[in-house]
């Protein structure tokens, strides 16, 4: 059993960001068997300011038999901005892509939300199976999709970036993650190793890729560094949100 995130940020964060970060741990407490990851030193924790506002975040790292890091990440800036961050990084032995999913909302709306299964090959796509289950998850007319940022090609056809317009498509939006994670714990849970070095280095090298393309996001560098520094950033993207692997 995982320790819940400490209500302190999450009682005050807006409504769907509490309920997505409860989908998420009930999730993985259902289908994973979790241990503990070791957090880069100061990284856990950390409070600073931006603007004259005071910025919280505050993470919790898993990992698994079939993957490396499981992380979630939840901040919020003075009483307005709130964020949540997961990423699912699979080991390199096995296929599997990568889930994520980001929430940005402020003053009680949410102008961002996006999730995904993003591939981990050569191809960058979804293996067949994947392609198939996912055709089978109904789908929701949202009403204002959202565009990739152009270093968005490690994301996937079935990706969804949306900007919710009332709280029907706010459940809607959580409703979809739920599926979408829930197939891919099953999936993993069914998935063998891969047997060659061939195969194992493919997945470094795709999952080396998906990590440099997310450090390309300046939305989020440009906060950071305001906040806690440039030097202290790059430390943060690189070791935390976005760690690639270095062994097989």
């Amino acid at each position: 059993m995982i320790a819940t995130a400490p209500q302190s940020l999450r009682n005050n964060q807006y409504m769907p960001f509490r309920q997505l970060a409860d989908i998420i741990e009930v999730t993985w407490q259902d289908h994973l068997g979790l241990s503990h990851y070791d957090i880069p030193k100061g990284l856990g924790y950390i409070e600073g300011s931006l603007e004259g506002e005071k910025l919280t975040i505050q993470n919790f790292c898993y990992q698994t038999v079939h993957f490396r890091k499981l992380h979630l990440e939840l901040a919020r800036v003075g009483n307005h901005l709130d964020i949540l961050h997961c990423v699912m990084f699979p080991r390199p032995n096995y296929a599997l892509p990568i889930f994520g999913v980001d929430l940005v909302g402020s003053s009680g709306r949410i102008g961002a939300a996006i999730v995904d299964l993003s591939p981990i090959n050569a191809e960058r796509k979804l293996s067949a199976t994947y392609r198939k289950l996912l055709r089978t998850i109904p789908q929701f007319a949202f009403n204002e999709p959202r565009q990739l940022p152009e270093w968005g090609r490690i994301f996937s056809e079935f990706c969804l970036f949306i900007r919710p317009t009332n709280q029907e498509e706010e459940q809607a939006f959580l409703t979809r993650v739920k599926e979408l994670l829930t197939l891919h714990c099953q999936q993993a849970l069914t998935a063998f190793p891969v047997s060659t070095f061939g195969q194992r280095q493919e997945i470094l090298i795709a999952q080396s890729f998906y990590c440099q393309q997310q450090q390309k996001n300046d939305k989020t560098r440009r906060v950071l560094e305001k906040s806690l520094g440039q030097a202290w950033t790059e430390r943060y993207m690189k070791e935390m949100l976005f760690d690639a692997p270095h062994q097989l």
